[in-house]
């Protein structure tokens, strides 16, 4: 049996209903310069955990908005949503394990996790959206569309109005103020769960170890009436609230594992000594930061892996002492799955060596005929200068013919490519939008741990480390398990499901009404005493190809939906010579 048959047994997929319309931000900026200033299951009781069957990818919608829409939000803005008021007595809690991948849950490592499988659902077939990175789904996750309409398409892009020079990290507080700037208010194009959540006029708290956290609650200043917080690596927004955290818990730690307990009790310790909100996030960094320096099965990244399982039980312990368990719907999901690096691919000299002006930098400014490469680990963002036909083909026939390219998309159609809107990347009406994305190749042997999924990946980091970003089912898969008072007991959800799932169910768990409707769906199938006509998932394999005087190249995108929610299970390619 090989690795991935075996890893789709323990694993799975899920996503999607249509975006929500955008709620306008004003003081922002205000509080950013503040901020600137300052192993499988045992098989015990636990059902069918994990069955990762359906694996290739496929997604498609569009980006922020054109004119007329943009004029429609702000009319919206304007005049405001109907906005009915929250459950009173319901509460969410949101805990991200970053990196986790299913088969790593089980009773030993991670016995709050498992238990609290057994009193929940296991969502068995739960995907990231692509590229599977921690940006991308974070924002996914919380805006529940595609990432062609929340604008965040990968960790690390070219934004020329935003740095004309370098690709940027697309959640640090100076990326996130300019991009506001420019766009209005709109850097994230459609309203997150916590903006909702706050315009309903309930409280909503954000605490995550990672940057990332920037990106989860846009708009915290329209919160302020309710109390809600944000806090993200050791900054804080209202940026007056850090002061009297640091009092009681010390300063930020420096190290990852510390990092994590130290913003878990920020949430459970001071940020809840008021009242649980109707929604909280905790964002934690591992295991995902220790795999990145060691592997996936690392004795670090399991020891990370127990840690992070500590936080959650510390939460849940929190929850106990309040008497909310019997009111708390409590969701914990990773972001992405995880790989390790067989071959680090120098794709800048590679390139360079064979005739392309391949630059992560523009010294001068960008120049016609150079390419700048914003490589996101297990994927890089390809920006053709002035978008030039001919040589963008050209390298696109380079790729293809190479012995690390996976899958490749493209801006403008061409031979053996899929169009960007199939991985749900197609921005609309910016001109900083990649003309080639590609994932590298991956294989399903097993790394210096006995830890199947192997993939090439960029120049960042070195062979036999951690990373993601690939459409590897090793990459394109998660965890998500959901237990509380409005979701089955000891089940699991054996349909696709995914990251783009979490916001519409949330919402209708709160009883907030949608602004308009997400690309995810609400995952009916898995709340109590709700008797739905089953959904019927259907997956299908795409395929293109190139052929060349030397050999044909191939690629596959195998993709789940249900309804019109859709997953990106797996993809592959490879150019075969004659």
């Amino acid at each position: 049996m090989s690795s991935v048959i075996l890893y789709r047994q323990l694993v799975p997929s899920a996503a999607g209903i249509k975006g929500a319309a955008s709620i306008f931000a004003v003081a922002m900026n205000r509080n950013i310069d503040n901020v600137v200033r300052c192993g499988a299951p045992s098989g015990r009781a636990l059902p069918k955990l994990w069955n990762l069957r359906n694996l290739r990818p496929h997604m498609s919608r569009k980006y922020c908005t054109s004119l007329s829409m943009l004029a429609l939000v702000f009319s919206l803005h304007a005049t405001g949503f109907p906005a009915d008021p929250p459950k009173s007595e319901r509460h969410v809690v949101v805990v991200v394990w970053d990196g986790m991948r299913p088969d790593f849950m089980n009773e030993h490592n991670t016995p709050a996790l498992w238990n609290l499988a057994r009193e929940g659902v296991t969502f068995q077939n739960h995907h990231p959206v692509y590229p599977s990175a921690t940006m991308v789904n974070g924002t996914a996750l919380v805006t529940g569309v595609y990432p062609s309409r929340n604008g965040i398409i990968a960790n690390h892009v070219y934004r020329s109005d935003i740095d004309p020079h370098h690709a940027i990290d697309v959640e640090t507080p100076a990326a996130v103020k300019k991009g506001d700037e420019l766009s209005s208010g709109k850097y994230i194009c459609v309203p997150t769960i916590a903006e909702l959540v706050q315009r309903a006029g309930a409280r909503t708290v954000i605490a995550t170890a990672k940057t990332v956290g920037l990106l989860l609650d846009r708009h915290p200043n329209h919160g302020r009436a309710t109390k809600s917080v944000t806090f993200f690596a050791g900054k804080s927004l209202p940026a007056e609230i850090l002061p009297s955290m640091t009092e009681v818990f010390g300063p930020f730690p420096s190290s990852h594992l510390e990092q994590d307990a130290w913003t878990r009790k920020a949430l459970t310790d001071f940020l809840w000594k008021d009242g649980l909100p109707a929604f909280s996030i905790l964002w934690l960094g591992e295991p995902d930061l220790t795999q990145h320096e060691t592997a996936p099965g690392a004795p670090e990244a399991v020891a990370a892996i127990k840690s992070a399982d500590e936080n959650l039980a510390a939460v849940l312990t929190a929850l106990d002492q309040r008497n909310a368990r019997g009111t708390t719907d409590v969701f914990a999901v990773s972001d992405h799955g995880f790989s390790t690096i067989e071959r680090s691919i120098d794709l800048r000299k590679i390139l360079n060596d064979a005739g392309f002006t391949a630059k992560t930098e523009f010294e001068s400014g960008p120049k016609p005929g150079e390419i700048m490469l914003a490589g996101n680990g297990g994927s890089v963002l390809f920006y053709v200068v002035g978008h030039d036909k001919m040589l963008t083909r050209r390298l696109v026939e380079f790729l293809q013919q190479s012995d690390f390219a996976g899958v490749i998309f493209t801006k403008a159609p061409m031979q053996g490519t899929f169009g960007l809107a199939q991985a749900n990347m197609n921005l609309s009406g910016g001109k900083d939008v990649p003309d080639v994305v590609m994932a590298f190749r991956w294989n399903d042997s097993k790394n210096q741990f006995g830890i199947p999924g192997m993939i090439d990946a960029d120049w960042q980091r070195a062979a036999r480390k951690g990373t993601h970003a690939t459409l590897s089912p090793f990459d394109m898969h998660n965890i998500m398990i959901a237990a509380g008072p409005d979701f089955r007991r000891g089940e699991t959800d054996d349909l696709p499901s995914g990251n783009i799932d979490v916001a519409p169910t949330i919402l209708q768990i709160l009883g907030i009404k949608l602004p308009e409707p997400m690309s995810g769906r609400i995952l009916f199938e898995a709340i109590a005493n709700l008797k739905t006509p089953p959904a019927k998932p259907e997956t299908k394999t795409i395929e293109a190809a190139n052929h060349f005087p030397s050999g044909t190249w191939r690629q596959s995108l195998r993709i789940s939906h249900v309804g019109s929610t859709i997953y990106l299970d797996e993809g592959a390619g490879a150019f075969a010579p004659r």
